[in-house]
């Protein structure tokens, strides 16, 4: 494992008032907020091209497991949190059918535009509507959906408790939440090729998007995220019950599930 890691899991949670973490960087909670924006306007146009490049396509696997562990059913309602350039509410529009709807909801307007862009050109608008949030201020009806995804994006949120929080009082009773993210490998062999691995990430994005340094800080964050038990005490702390995750690729991601 990394020599970065022995202390992520207690680095994270402790985030306060006075700092927060941009990678391995403390900065204040605000200049967090602000950095973030930056990485993902810089990538925006490219995002969905780099995730294909650094997982190895694996994520389209992932994602479809995770769609599988939502049990979204015709006629609810699906918050895609941090949803981005849209894969997800591609995937769950179907799944709800014309009486339901899908929310594709992120921090970030050039992300929102990517996605509008990729639900435009597949006719996806029916039951899909957009809205630019902030994950730990989410502005909806308490109780309003069935089900929250929040994929590869709570660890760039500056306050990821109060993210939780806020996903847990808009969820309805008996709903769920589903936190897809890169997580800690269980093996230490695999654990080190991993490293060794995303280290690569910077030159890729650089050779396809030319900005290196929003990969850089993705792999920091990556490396600063909680491990998985942090995780799920976060989310029992914020209310959820049943918490449970599943590990995919080794640990290298993992889906957290937590039930209202």
């Amino acid at each position: 494992m990394s020599n970065h890691q022995h202390n992520d899991s207690h680095s994270t949670h402790a985030d306060s008032e006075a700092g927060t973490h941009f990678g391995y960087q403390t900065v204040s909670p605000a200049e967090k907020t602000r950095r973030v924006g930056q990485v993902f306007h810089s990538v925006a146009n490219r995002y969905d091209v780099m995730n294909d490049l650094i997982s190895m396509g694996t994520h389209r696997v992932i994602k479809q497991f995770t769609v599988q562990l939502s049990g979204v059913r015709t006629g609810q309602r699906v918050l895609d949190l941090a949803g981005g350039t849209g894969d997800f509410s591609m995937k769950f529009s179907p799944l709800v059918g014309p009486s339901g709807q899908v929310v594709l909801a992120d921090i970030n307007d050039s992300m929102l535009k990517v996605g509008r862009d990729r639900l435009l050109d597949r006719g996806l608008t029916g039951n899909i509507s957009i809205a630019q949030v902030n994950a730990e201020h989410l502005p909806f009806e308490p109780e309003s959906f069935d089900c929250i995804v929040i994929a590869y994006g709570l660890r760039n949120v500056t306050d990821k408790d109060a993210a939780l929080r806020s996903m847990y009082q808009t969820l309805k009773p008996g709903g769920r939440a589903l936190v897809l993210e890169f997580s800690k490998p269980v093996n230490p062999v695999l654990g080190k090729a991993y490293d060794a691995w995303s280290a690569l990430w910077p030159v890729a994005g650089k050779a396809v998007t030319g900005d290196a340094d929003s990969y850089r800080y993705l792999v920091e964050s990556i490396r600063m995220h909680p491990d998985q038990e942090t995780l799920k005490s976060m989310m029992q702390e914020a209310g959820f019950r049943d918490c449970k995750y599943h590990n995919l690729l080794g640990g290298i991601s993992a889906i957290h599930i937590g039930y209202k």
